[in-house]
């Protein structure tokens, strides 16, 4: 194991998909990259590329760091000082999954530095323990969509397929917001009828998606659990959440708890250009600058390449290689 490297590919996630509140997620084709090895220094070391990362720890009170410690510890091995490094794509705090990523890809690019002794299903329930709902993880880790529950102990997932003809336009505004934030906006009770009509909603999307039913998805993705009460926090959401389907949209919602908002597209539609200028022109009458990326859904979970030895570990020149190095032509920068 001294000499063993493990790369992981992890892909962001969407979850909710309107109603289907900490129960529905799906995997999408953005992506983060985890690298991880025994430190060969005799201390923990990090190099963290990309957006935002400069503000991460880097010491052991890394999330990376302390989620492959639980991942040693239920092996019953030791592995206390690691190199870790990472580059993510998946903007932080925008309602893409990307706490969820890192902690998949913690703990798949653990579990394959050590030989691969836990289960995916053990890896599943470990990441939604840490995560506090199955939505993300759960999309993150499978691939494709995965409906999920959870009661506290023991989390349960069915994974369905995403149609060929589906894909998404996500409109990512220049501003975080944090889940705890998002949480805090939420009623503590909803009315009796709102419980029924979200149950309806959710119930709908899963037979829509699972049959390959996209014209049901319009009136699916419908919410009244969450949505509406988080849409102050995102100037230009209801606008955009009641007019997509307008514009050609199979139909919208907020990505997890936002700001992100998530358009559903058939891939034979004629009206992408106008849907993307629609979201992009009513989150702007806000003030409000977004990136739109046109994504589709990620069928596979977590890629892990694993280097034995040190061969591939330098040029020809005698430079380190670095993840960076390894993953150009990958990332998005």
């Amino acid at each position: 194991m001294k000499d063993r490297k493990v790369i992981v590919k992890v892909p962001a996630s969407t979850a909710n998909l309107g109603p289907g509140f900490d129960t529905l997620g799906m995997a999408l084709s953005l992506y983060a990259w985890i690298e991880m090895s025994e430190s060969v220094t005799g201390e923990t070391t990090f190099q963290l590329y990309g957006d935002g990362m400069e503000g991460l720890p880097q010491d052991k009170s890394n999330l990376i760091y302390k989620v492959a410690q639980l991942v040693f510890e239920e092996a019953g091995v030791a592995v206390p000082e690691l190199h870790i490094a990472m580059y993510s794509d998946i903007p932080l705090t925008r309602g893409l999954g990307s706490s969820a990523s890192a902690i998949v890809g913690a703990l798949v690019a653990a579990n394959a530095l050590i030989g691969s002794p836990h289960s995916d299903d053990k890896l599943f329930q470990m990441a939604t323990e840490l995560e506090g709902h199955p939505d993300n993880v759960g999309a993150s880790l499978f691939g494709g969509i995965v409906v999920s529950a959870w009661d506290g102990s023991e989390a349960q997932h069915v994974r369905i397929e995403p149609h060929n003809r589906l894909e998404t336009l996500v409109a990512i505004p220049a501003f975080q917001l944090s889940t705890e934030k998002a949480r805090h906006a939420l009623p503590s009770q909803i009315s009796m009828a709102d419980a029924v009509f979200n149950v309806g909603r959710s119930s709908l999307l899963v037979a829509a998606l699972a049959s390959g039913e996209l014209g049901l998805i319009r009136h699916a993705m419908q919410d009244r659990l969450h949505q509406p009460y988080r849409a102050a926090l995102i100037p230009g959401m209801v606008e955009i959440l009641e007019r997509a389907a307008d514009f050609g949209a199979l139909g919208a919602a907020l990505s997890g708890a936002g700001p992100t908002l998530i358009a559903f597209v058939d891939t034979e539609s004629q009206g992408k250009a106008a849907l993307q200028q629609f979201l992009k022109a009513t989150l702007a009458k806000e003030g409000i600058d977004a990136e739109t990326l046109w994504l589709s859904p990620c069928t596979s979970g977590p890629v892990v390449t694993v280097e034995e030895g040190s061969a591939g570990s330098q040029t020809e020149t005698g430079e380190t290689v670095t993840l960076l190095d390894r993953i150009k032509g990958e990332i998005k920068a």
